[in-house]
């Protein structure tokens, strides 16, 4: 009976403890809440344990796989980990959509650079985005980026994956006329009907409000693909974690380069600007903002991303952000880092033994999931002011150009300088921030040099 009445002191101490470092009275919560949030957030985004590790071995190979999940399950755990007892935060991280895909098919694929030179891209930017956070030049850059750019890039990524989803599905192929056209041939193929499956599947589970939409029509689409044979079974479905193919890769000496410069500047920009707008987003949601419209603690949300990034680098990710997801468990009443202690160690506890099951994951149940986030990161276009011509075009040409050249970095570029022509020759160029000419400048001279012009 003694022991007993031990146990339940020690759970009243620990429950007493929670309560006053989250202040659960002040935020009108309770740890059933916190805890119901934190299992809702991690369900909305569990996803990315299978589709990070896909995106990214195909730059790094697929023997990688495992080491990814670990890297993915790792960096997502002790980043969300540290935003719970940090920032005290709802909100949780793990490696950014969109951000991993530029890393495989525009850094490595499209320029030719190794995994590990874009890893040490990743990890510089996140350094850059550590002293930025810690100086008052975070607020100046803030200031300097019009919102219609901001907007424009959330979405034009959206597009990005919306066309390496299609692909990966078989829906859109080469073609030398029209450089990419419907893909009739693999019409005939299982896995074009598994994607498309897997695709209706989501958007009908979304539909319906379901959680963790994405998760289940991943390993639904897979499951079936085993039993019709099509995908082999895992041979069994849990392993130690592992990070012996990406551990400490990173490749400091092969950033020296213009070229490569341009490769850390288009990951700190969307990194840093994606999580401005997330945090935002997620802090009205949650009823945190200010009467200025501000986040209160916002340095701390921010620092804690960007160490995310950096750790995330040497674990052998790409950049990790603040998820948008976290909205989910938001919902559900999650306002403290109660929520996020959850999720991360749910992360931890979960993700870093399946990599058996991430191995078997096919392209076909994968792709469907990144055209759907690419349609949620659509929907971020709604905010440009569309009645302004200097506005709304240069917001327009970063929305087609990162598709349509396979490159953030080139949106970023072409929207930074279209911005600074079109204000400046409309003669509205008081609306444009010192520094997004310098910008504007940089990439002319990035750009010039891509073409071998120096």
């Amino acid at each position: 009976m003694d022991a007993v009445r031990e146990v339940e002191i020690g759970v009243k101490r620990n429950k007493n403890w929670f309560e006053e470092y989250f202040d659960f009275a002040y935020h009108n919560t309770d740890l059933r809440t916190e805890i119901l949030a934190g299992i809702t957030t991690f369900m909305t985004m569990a996803y990315i344990l299978f589709v990070n590790p896909a995106i990214l071995s195909d730059a790094i190979g697929k023997d990688a796989i495992p080491s990814l999940v670990t890297a993915t399950a790792l960096s997502a755990g002790l980043a969300t980990i540290l935003m719970g007892l940090y920032a005290k935060k709802p909100f949780a991280l793990a490696p950014g959509m969109g951000l991993n895909a530029y890393f495989t098919y525009g850094v490595v694929k499209g320029m030719g650079y190794s995994w590990q030179v874009a890893l040490a891209a990743v990890f510089v930017e996140g350094l850059i985005f550590i002293a930025l956070t810690l100086t008052k030049v975070r607020s100046a850059i803030i200031h300097a980026i019009p919102l219609s750019q901001k907007y424009a890039i959330g979405a034009g990524i959206g597009l990005f994956l919306t066309i390496i989803g299609m692909q990966e599905a078989g829906f859109v192929v080469d073609s030398p006329a029209t450089l990419i056209t419907f893909g009739a041939q693999n019409v005939a193929k299982p896995e074009f009907w598994l994607a498309i499956f897997g695709l209706f599947f989501a958007a009908i589970l979304i539909s319906r409000g379901i959680k963790g939409a994405l998760l289940i029509s991943i390993l639904t689409t897979t499951v079936i693909g085993i039993v019709l044979g099509i995908t082999p079974a895992p041979d069994r479905l849990f392993a130690m974690p592992t990070l012996s193919h990406t551990f400490l890769q990173m490749d400091l000496r092969g950033l020296l380069s213009v070229g490569a410069i341009g490769v850390v500047f288009a990951f700190f920009m969307v990194d840093f600007f994606d999580t401005l707008g997330t945090i935002t987003g997620l802090s009205a949601k949650a009823g945190f903002l200010t009467k200025e419209g501000k986040v209160p603690d916002a340095e701390k949300v921010l620092l804690t991303d960007a160490i995310g990034t950096t750790v995330g680098a040497v674990l052998g990710t790409s950049t990790v952000t603040t998820y948008i997801e976290s909205a989910a468990g938001i919902e559900e009443g999650g306002r403290t880092g109660m929520t996020a202690l959850v999720t991360g160690a749910l992360f931890l506890v979960i993700g870093l033994f399946i990599s058996p099951i991430a191995t078997v994951i096919p392209a076909y149940a994968t792709a469907p999931a990144l055209i759907i986030v690419g349609y949620y990161m659509l929907s971020a276009i709604r905010g440009v002011d569309f009645s302004d011509p200097t506005e709304a075009i240069p917001a327009f040409l970063v929305l087609v150009t990162i598709p349509f050249t396979y490159s953030i970095a080139d949106g970023i570029g072409m929207g930074f300088i279209s911005y600074a022509v079109v204000k400046t020759l409309s003669g509205r160029y008081k609306e444009v921030h010192p520094l997004l000419y310098i910008l504007a400048g940089i990439f002319v001279l990035y750009f010039l040099y891509l073409g071998g012009v120096f």
